[in-house]
């Protein structure tokens, strides 16, 4: 299961080695998209935003694969520089623990698809649009999600109403929120999780065949 992040890891000498993504990441009903490179674009989306499937187009939304950390920041300094007209605040609803201050645009959306056209042109492999990608890493997660579900329960004592309780709302929305992802790329989890949880789940949604 991928965790979330409450700063963004590819900032850091750490993780200068190895493949990364540039991402642009439109958000769903507007024109301001987030354009930054990371090692691990679905833990940088968890972070921007626990709802990131709802919160940001994936339809819209795509990435660049490259060999390198470094190629993947030099994308973006070049895109930054192409599209620096259009810097925007960032959204509110934006998590500030993520570290996602900057590199905000408004209006950027064809500018950017053209150039990220010139870079597929030369040989980088993009993933557009974002959801068929986001939907193959998930369900390499999938498997986890019992061990996930067993250790919420754990902290339930074994009854999944509690997360109906008040005091239980940050980790109703949690629960919500991890499997909700699932069910927007059209996942099935229900067999996968433990009986208990899949009822409260399903009950929860209001929908006998979401998640399941």
């Amino acid at each position: 299961m991928a965790l979330i992040r409450t700063a963004d890891p590819d900032r850091t000498r750490a993780s200068s080695e190895g493949a990364s993504y540039l991402y642009v990441l439109p958000c769903a009903g507007e024109d301001l998209l987030k354009l930054g490179f990371s090692r691990h674009p679905l833990q940088r989306m968890q972070a921007l935003h626990t709802r990131y499937f709802e919160f940001f187009d994936l339809d819209r939304a795509f990435l660049v694969e490259t060999e390198t950390v470094r190629d993947a920041r030099d994308l973006e300094l070049a895109l930054g520089h192409a599209i620096a007209l259009h810097s925007a605040p960032m959204p509110l609803l934006v998590r500030e623990a993520a570290g996602g201050h900057s590199e905000w645009y408004r209006g950027a959306g064809e500018v950017l698809a053209s150039e990220i056209s010139a870079l597929a042109v030369r040989g980088y492999t993009v993933h557009d649009p974002l959801r068929p990608w986001l939907r193959r890493e998930l369900l390499r997660g999938r498997e986890d999600l019992f061990t996930w579900a067993s250790t919420l329960l754990d902290g339930l004592a074994g009854e999944p109403e509690w997360l109906d309780q008040p005091q239980t709302a940050a980790l109703r929305q949690h629960a919500l929120d991890t499997l909700d992802a699932y069910a927007a790329v059209d996942i099935p989890v229900a067999d996968v999780l433990p009986d208990l949880l899949a009822r409260w789940y399903r009950d929860a949604t209001g929908n006998a065949g979401r998640g399941g």
